[in-house]
């Protein structure tokens, strides 16, 4: 059995965002040595829907000093809901992406750090609204998901028992800031190897280094 590699995300995350191409190359690099597990972390749930002005400057401060550190792009659509908020039809909620997620997992269970690279690309480079049902449609076509099936299953209260599930995961494993990436050891015991952005060959020495002492 191969060991457990757990990237905790959140769609709304900027540093997720920075960080997806790392983690996309890790997820290649170590594929015949490791299983990946994405799990959402539920970082934006407002009891009552709040607008994207609660959060816009936040999100745009982040914006720079995540494009600064690491070169990633925002999309112009993206920044124009978080510099023009009042304008915004936008209320963020980290419910609907995650429920997603756990839907693709049933289809493409190998491939989940690319798919939740590409709910991140959709948000934070193409500005689809995560919390409109259509923002989905595009994705569903390149992974080959059937259209009928997964909206049907988006509105299954199973599937967003499944997300607040990884929620409470991510809670467990005492993660407090995104991204976060895990070794599963055992059953029980978990190694932290990146807890917020971590360049590629930090994170990379430390899979390996990790991996080494499984073997041990």
């Amino acid at each position: 059995m191969k060991p457990v590699i757990i990237y905790c995300y959140d769609a709304y995350c900027n540093w997720c965002y920075g960080f997806s191409p790392v983690m996309e190359q890790i997820a290649k690099d170590f594929t015949d040595k490791a299983d990946f597990e994405v799990l959402s972390g539920g970082m934006i749930l407002p009891e009552t829907p709040k607008p994207i002005s609660v959060m816009a400057e936040y999100f745009l401060n982040n914006c720079k000093t995540v494009s600064s550190l690491t070169g990633a792009a925002f999309g112009d659509d993206f920044l124009w809901h978080i510099k023009n908020p009042g304008l915004s039809d936008w209320f963020p909620n980290s419910e609907k992406p995650a429920i997603a997620l756990c839907i693709f997992k049933e289809f493409h269970p190998g491939r989940q750090v690319a798919f939740a690279a590409d709910l991140q690309y959709a948000l934070q480079y193409e500005g689809r609204d995560l919390c409109d049902n259509e923002a989905y449609r595009h994705l569903l076509q390149k992974y080959a998901i059937p259209a009928d099936e997964f909206y049907s299953l988006l509105k299954d209260p199973a599937y967003k028992e499944k997300a607040y599930h990884e929620f409470s995961v991510c809670r467990q494993l005492q993660v407090t800031g995104y991204p976060a990436v895990l070794l599963q050891v055992n059953e029980s015991k978990y190694m932290m190897l990146a807890s917020g952005y971590t360049t590629y060959d930090v994170l990379r020495e430390r899979i390996l280094t990790a991996l080494q002492g499984l073997q041990a």
